[in-house]
């Protein structure tokens, strides 16, 4: 048989032909167990014998209506499913393991074009314990599933309108309900129909005629994986919306962060201009500059080891001791003496192993004098006119990190600056570059930036050093936070 219409038409023909047979099996196994239940036993072998009988003509149907070259359903019958039992009995139901378990119960959606095939189906679900709504088609079914929630659908592959292939492409393209499970309804031989829709995103199928033991197994099994999908979609809303919360308030500290640091110097005799690009949403950097006096300017920089928000809230502690000066008895004009205080306040024991290195000047514009100390930072550079170039120069002090050992002192050096001199106070993210080749930035690249002179304004300047870093390493999101102060004194 190659004409693909013929084989439809005999496809059609064994569906109508069945479809009265699979009606009086299950409602004579259905009517077996209310009677049953009932107490009347004596109906019980007329229904066997009615059951048998039906069974042996769906087998003669099964066995004369075939088309040889359609092998796929046979092996999947001969690896799954048991024989059509060609005596007058019933055939022997499925042995099943004793579960303790509660029974799982849900909606379900039976979609058949056979009112019969609904109204078995759905009374035979009732009977488990389930709630049932019924459809005829895959458009009414749709509608349904759109109107109300449901657990799982029992979905009939061919039918008027709609049919299953159809209903369940448009279920899957559906985000209101992609998640449903789908268990499809076939004859043994529309097997190849239904691993394509498995394939496409069903989640089972049930062979008519229904084998009330095979139905109770595979609606509980759907009905418990979509449990545990919905338990799995609660959890990711759960860490969504945690996530959105943790967010926005990790939002609302960088924004405090932000706001504490000084705004840039654009009159007076000290000019200045600054840029801060966290690695993440909270940066273990903080900085600033502030006078002690009409004649002397505090400078500073200070980098927390690590990041987030522990290292935020060392950096913001320590910037805040700074720009208020509390350190009882100690002269902020005296950076060596200002960092031999702030380390016996922030050792490391106290500080939950947290440790911070420090670079801390105090400018004189009468005297044109910089004193400083430093506490295991990098060194500010002091770029000074030098004919077509700038002449550029290291500028730091001895000392360990800040907070590794009690008792530390700090010095404090002095220099005078020469005129129309620039001084960038930094952070090591600024310089500390992976490049693609694995290898460092070389600091020599790093510091010719500063030995031409700057072109465009102050924050121009540092956009460009920052523009050339993210260059560098190809990406936006450094490994480090770009912290660096440009001072024009």
């Amino acid at each position: 048989m190659s004409d693909p219409t013929d084989r439809s038409s005999l496809s059609h023909l064994r569906h109508d032909l069945r479809t009265p047979l699979n009606q009086i099996i299950g409602y004579s196994e259905l009517l077996a167990e209310e009677a049953a239940d009932a107490g009347h036993e004596t109906y019980g072998p007329d229904l066997q014998r009615i059951r048998g009988a039906a069974r042996q003509l769906l087998d003669l149907i099964n066995r004369n209506l075939t088309d040889e070259r359609v092998t796929l359903a046979g092996e999947i019958v001969a690896a799954t499913e048991p024989a059509a039992t060609p005596a007058a009995g019933s055939a022997p139901p499925l042995a099943a393991a004793e579960d303790t378990r509660a029974p799982i119960t849900g909606r379900i959606l039976v979609v058949d074009d056979q009112p019969g095939n609904r109204d078995m189906l759905a009374r035979q679900l009732e009977r488990q314990g389930h709630t049932t709504t019924v459809a005829g088609d895959g458009r009414e079914a749709l509608e349904r599933l759109r109107a109300t929630p449901h657990d799982l659908v029992l979905l009939d592959l061919m039918m008027p309108v709609l049919d299953g292939h159809g209903t369940l492409a448009e279920m899957k393209a559906d985000p209101a309900l992609s998640h449903l499970p789908v268990i499809m309804i076939s004859a043994l031989d529309e097997l190849g129909s239904v691993v394509r829709c498995i394939e496409r995103g069903a989640e089972d199928y049930l062979p008519k005629p229904f084998n009330p033991t095979l139905l109770r197994a595979r609606i509980g099994a759907g009905l418990e994986k979509k449990r545990f999908r919905d338990q799995e979609r609660a959890y990711v809303r759960t860490i969504e919306e945690t996530q959105q919360r943790l967010q926005a308030e990790l939002q609302e500290a960088e924004n405090y962060v932000r706001s504490i640091l000084p705004p840039p110097l654009t009159a007076g005799p000290v000019r200045s201009e600054w840029l801060l690009v966290p690695s993440t949403e909270l940066g273990g950097d903080a900085f600033g500059h502030h006078w002690i006096d009409p004649d002397h300017l505090a400078i500073y920089l200070l980098d927390v080891c690590g990041h987030g928000v522990g290292a935020a809230l060392l950096s913001v502690t320590a910037g805040n001791v700074l720009r208020h000066g509390s350190l009882p008895g100690v002269d902020f004009r005296d950076p060596g003496a200002v960092l031999t205080a702030l380390n016996e306040v922030f050792l490391m024991e106290n500080q939950n192993g947290m440790y911070f290195t420090i670079w801390y000047g105090v400018w004189s514009p009468s005297s044109r004098r910089l004193r400083l100390a430093s506490a295991g930072h990098p060194a500010a550079l002091l770029a000074t006119p030098a004919g077509a170039e700038r002449k550029v120069e290291r500028l730091r002090g001895p000392g360990m990190i800040l907070g590794g050992m009690s008792g530390t002192i700090y010095r404090t050096l002095e220099r005078t600056i020469p005129a129309a001199a620039q001084l960038y106070v930094v952070s090591d993210g600024t310089f500390e570059i992976t490049l693609p080749s694995g290898e460092m930035w070389p600091a020599a690249d790093f510091e010719r930036h500063f030995t031409a002179p700057p072109a465009g304004t102050a924050a121009e300047d540092l956009a460009a050093l920052l523009a050339r870093a993210r260059a560098l390493c190809g990406s936006s999101v450094l490994d480090d936070d770009f912290s660096i102060m440009r001072l024009d004194l």
